[in-house]
């Protein structure tokens, strides 16, 4: 996994493994908002006493040595210059129409910008093969959507998008300007019409069911903050391994970790493993307790599934 989050910096937390926090910013629908976004800190210092190396998720775990891996998410520290550019980003957000109303077409306009230097284009590396992904959940966590906003001539990124019933709803866009770290931003919307019933989780929700498909989660270690965790998915169809994966977006499977108040938001992809399935292998951590809900996406068969969980993450251990 390349530069995919990293986040408890500034506005909100942000981890994964990858993983991302939210920076948050509140917001009714009916106005154009700007988020700030979670932004690697300034590598300069390092440089002047040689070079430095981090992680692309969790810039803070730092080493002068090369070939050391992050003590959060198992991933490679890499040159600091493909971390951070010590510049701060922020994203802009305009819906049209204003007020999002259920069952009514809208687009979603996204502009990153550098902040402080709001009239500059800031170009948009590929990662996971698109420039930004927004992941739309509704606020109780049940529903979950990834979208791909594209550019356009207009210098920003814009997707269509039906929201199906009115209510609450959480917008991230995960995305990496060229030649800086990663960013995570963040909007609640509030959306006109008959409102979805919300569902309240509770109790551990290790496996997941639909279309004859079967999905198993299962972690190495007892589910606790402050350690890293390794993250096992097995999946099945109609009670047989599957063993034939297609990449989803250059990865075998993709998994998204919310936190119950939507604050805390983790985006995780697979280790490198040689087969196709039926057992994706991931790593992650978290810094906080509490329950959060688990959003597995993977590709069989030509078609796209998505999965859910939920667990529940201790403190610490009393000493």
């Amino acid at each position: 996994m390349n530069k995919y989050s990293a986040f408890l910096l500034a506005a909100a937390s942000v981890f994964t493994v990858a993983s991302c926090s939210s920076d948050s910013s509140g917001s009714s629908a009916t106005n154009a908002v700007t988020t700030p976004t979670g932004t690697a800190p300034d590598s300069t210092a390092g440089h002047a006493g040689g070079h430095t190396y981090a992680c692309p998720m969790h810039p803070e775990v730092n080493s002068t040595e090369p070939g050391q891996k992050c003590s959060k998410c198992g991933m490679d520290l890499v040159h600091n210059d493909q971390v951070s550019n010590g510049k701060g980003y922020q994203m802009k957000f305009v819906p049209q129409p204003m007020q999002l109303a259920a069952g009514q077409p809208a687009t979603l306009t996204y502009t990153p910008q550098e902040v402080g230097n709001e009239a500059a284009p800031v170009p948009l590396a590929v990662v996971h093969e698109k420039k930004i992904h927004l992941i739309i959940v509704r606020k109780d966590l049940s529903v979950f959507y990834h979208e791909h906003p594209e550019f356009t001539a207009e210098g920003n990124y814009k997707v269509p998008f039906t929201f199906p019933k009115g209510g609450e709803y959480v917008l991230y866009q995960d995305y990496s300007p060229a030649g800086g770290g990663h960013q995570l931003g963040r909007q609640v919307v509030s959306v006109q019409g008959a409102k979805y019933t919300p569902v309240k989780f509770s109790k551990d929700q290790m496996q997941w069911e639909q279309d004859g498909y079967q999905a198993t989660l299962a972690f190495d270690k007892d589910l606790k903050v402050g350690q890293l965790l390794g993250m096992k998915i097995t999946l099945s169809k109609n009670g047989q391994p599957v063993t034939d994966l297609d990449k989803y977006l250059g990865a075998l499977g993709h998994v998204v970790v919310i936190s119950e108040d939507t604050e805390r938001y983790l985006h995780v992809h697979p280790n490198d493993q040689a087969d196709k399935g039926p057992a994706i292998g991931f790593n992650t951590s978290f810094e906080a307790p509490g329950l959060y809900r688990v959003f597995l996406q993977f590709n069989h068969a030509g078609q796209i599934h998505t999965g859910n969980f939920t667990i529940n993450v201790k403190g610490p251990a009393a000493s």
